[in-house]
């Protein structure tokens, strides 16, 4: 990516079971994580992304508005990679009951 003064690369990924994409973009200094993934355009790609209700990350780190800021306040540092994490589809605690149940567990 050609430089621009003030700008930044950072990284918007999102991930399946059958695929990942790491979108690499500039962004103006004091643009934050939820800005930088509707610039992405990853939602246009993947239209089950729901920013509003989307729990992102970076770099592992939950943006959770509680330890870390909200997606919408945390002001990017270049390279951080913005994640956005799928819903759980059962909750860990029903994981564990489940295998529990099986036989020869």
């Amino acid at each position: 990516m050609s430089k621009s003064v003030g700008a930044i690369d950072v990284e918007v990924a999102w991930a399946t079971p059958d695929s990942q994409r790491i979108i690499t973009l500039q962004v103006p200094r004091g643009t934050t994580a939820r800005e930088a993934a509707e610039l992405s355009g990853i939602v246009e790609e993947f239209p089950e992304i729901d920013l509003d209700a989307a729990v992102m990350g970076i770099f592992s780190r939950k943006l959770d508005g509680k330890r870390a800021p909200a997606p919408g306040d945390y002001v990017l540092k270049p390279r951080d990679r913005i994640e956005i994490y799928r819903p759980l589809r059962i909750t860990p605690m029903e994981a564990r009951r489940l295998r529990a149940t099986r036989p020869g567990v």
